[in-house]
C-alpha cells in the first residue's frame, strides 16, 4: 500500500510560513497578562505528579516548579524531593491561591479536569490539561467561554496532535486527495485489557491506604467508600470519575478527523451497547455521529467502535487497530496511532505526488505551549479548539446513557428531541467544588 511518509526527511527543512487562516480554528490567543522574555522561565504549578502527572513534571522541569499537589502522599513526596523549592499541596484549590503562580498543569482524573482548569482560568493562568479536557459536555462548553474571555495560553494534553503522520493526514484531507469524504471509522481495543468496564459497584469497604487522602481524591463526586477498583488508573471506567474508552483514546484517535474534516455543527448521535450499567461505561460501544454540511464540505458519518465492537467486514478489512479510515468518492486512507497515513487501494495511488508539507512541525507539546505562555505564539490545540471537539466526543456516552439517539445544537448546547436525555450533559458536585459560578 502505498505510504505517504517518503518526505520524513524533508520534515526538518519545511517549516514554512504559516497561512494565518488554515489556524484560524486553532490558534492561541495573542494577548496574555504579561509576556515573558524567551529565555525567563516560567513559574509552574503541576496538579496530579505521578502516572501522567508524572511525565508532564518532567516535561516541564526546564521551567521553576514551584508548585506541587498530588494526593497520593508517596507520589508527591517523591516529586518534591526532586523539586527541593516547590511548595507541596494535597488540595489543588489551595494550591491555586498561590500568588506567585504563572501556570498550570493538570493532570488528575477526569472529574477534576474542569474544577481545576476553571478555577485556574478565572485566576487568569496559563493551562495545560491532559485529555480529554472535561468530564462533561456543559463543562466543554464553560471553558470555552472562559477561555476566551482570559486569553491565556492553553493546550489539551493530545501528545501526538501534530505529529508528523497527523500533520501529512490533514494536508491529504485538505487537498482532496480521496475525494470528497463521505465516513469516517475509527476503533480501539480499549477497555478490557486496558481497565474493567460494564461492572457494578463494589460493597466491600476495605482500608484507605495510609498515602491517600481519599476524600480529595473523590473531590467534586458523591461520596462513597474507598475501594482499589477505583484508584489508581481503574477510574476511567467509573461514569462519576472518568469518560469510558470514548473520553480516553477518542480525543487521540478522532483528533485529525475532527481538526482535517472541520467536523462541527449540529449532529445526530446514536450509540449501541450492552444494557446501560448505572455505574462504569460499557464493555462495547458503536457510536454513530452524523455531520451536516459544513461550508463547501460535505455531511460526513462518523463512526466509533471499542472495545468488542466489531466493524463491517468492509470496513475491518482496511481499518487498522487503535486507528482510523477515512472514505472518499476517490479512495481511502487508512492511518495507525502514531502512524503515518495510507492511501488505499495500491495500485491507484502508486503514483500519487503527496502535497508539499504545509503544517509547521512542533516543537514538542509542552514545548510548544511553554513558549506560548511566554511570548503569545500558537498552540496545535489550545482550549478554543479542544473544549468543542471534546463536548462532541462526549456525546457518545450521552446518546449512550440515555438511550436514545440524540440531535444535539452546539448553538445552543441542547438536545432539540430529547429533553430527557440533557441530564447527561451535566453533572452535581459536592459542596466547595462547584465550578458553576
Amino acid at each position: 500500500m502505498a505510504q505517504v511518509q517518503s518526505r520524513r526527511q524533508f520534515l526538518v527543512s519545511s517549516a514554512i510560513a504559516v497561512n494565518a487562516a488554515t489556524f484560524a480554528a486553532t490558534a492561541s490567543a495573542k494577548s496574555y497578562a504579561r509576556i515573558l522574555g524567551s529565555n525567563e522561565k516560567l513559574n509552574v504549578g503541576v496538579i496530579g505528579v505521578g502516572g501522567r502527572g508524572g511525565a508532564n513534571l518532567d516535561a516541564v522541569s526546564s521551567e521553576n516548579v514551584i508548585a506541587l499537589c498530588d494526593v497520593d502522599a508517596d507520589r508527591l513526596g517523591a516529586a518534591a524531593a526532586r523539586h527541593t523549592s516547590a511548595r507541596t499541596y494535597v488540595d489543588y484549590r489551595q494550591l491555586l491561591e498561590q500568588s506567585d503562580l504563572e501556570a498550570v498543569v493538570v493532570a488528575t482524573p477526569d472529574h477534576h479536569h474542569a474544577p481545576a482548569t476553571v478555577r485556574a482560568l478565572r485566576r487568569g493562568l496559563h493551562v495545560y490539561c491532559e485529555k480529554p479536557l472535561t468530564h462533561t459536555v456543559e463543562e466543554a462548553r464553560l471553558i470555552a467561554k472562559l477561555s476566551a474571555e482570559k486569553k491565556v495560553a492553553t493546550q489539551m494534553g493530545t501528545q501526538n496532535h501534530e505529529h508528523p503522520g497527523y500533520l501529512r493526514l490533514v494536508e491529504l484531507l485538505r487537498a482532496g486527495a480521496i475525494g470528497s469524504v463521505k465516513e469516517v471509522h475509527v476503533i480501539t481495543d480499549r477497555p478490557g485489557k486496558w481497565w474493567p468496564q460494564g461492572v457494578a459497584r463494589p460493597t466491600e469497604t476495605p482500608a484507605v491506604p495510609a498515602n491517600l487522602s481519599w476524600d480529595l481524591w473523590l473531590g467534586p463526586a458523591a461520596e462513597r467508600a474507598y475501594h482499589p477498583a477505583y484508584v489508581p488508573f481503574k477510574w476511567r471506567g467509573w461514569w462519576d470519575f472518568g469518560c469510558g474508552a470514548i473520553g480516553d483514546m477518542a480525543i487521540h484517535l478522532a483528533d485529525p478527523a475532527f481538526w482535517g474534516l472541520n467536523l462541527g455543527g449540529k449532529v445526530k448521535v446514536t450509540s449501541a451497547g450492552p444494557e446501560p450499567n448505572a455505574w462504569s461505561a460499557p464493555t462495547w460501544m458503536e457510536t454513530r455521529m452524523e455531520f451536516g454540511q459544513r461550508g463547501d464540505l460535505g455531511p460526513v458519518t462518523f463512526v466509533w467502535y471499542e472495545g468488542e465492537a466489531k466493524p463491517k467486514p468492509e470496513i475491518a478489512a482496511d481499518l487498522p487497530m487503535n486507528g482510523s479510515l477515512f472514505i472518499g468518492d476517490k479512495g481511502r486512507i487508512a492511518i495507525q496511532h502514531d502512524g503515518f497515513p495510507k492511501l488505499l487501494p495500491e495500485d491507484k495511488f502508486k503514483d500519487y505526488v503527496a502535497p508539499a508539507p504545509s503544517l509547521p512541525e512542533s516543537p514538542g507539546h509542552h514545548r510548544q505551549w511553554i513558549e506560548a505562555c511566554k511570548t503569545g505564539s500558537r498552540t496545535g490545540s489550545p482550549f478554543s479548539y479542544a473544549a468543542p471537539f471534546t463536548e462532541i466526543i462526549l456525546l457518545g456516552n450521552v446518546a449512550y446513557r440515555s438511550g436514545v439517539t440524540i440531535e444535539y445544537d452546539p448553538a445552543t448546547g441542547k438536545i432539540a428531541n430529547s429533553p430527557a436525555a440533557e441530564k447527561y450533559l451535566s453533572k452535581e458536585y459536592r459542596k466547595g467544588w462547584d465550578i458553576r459560578s
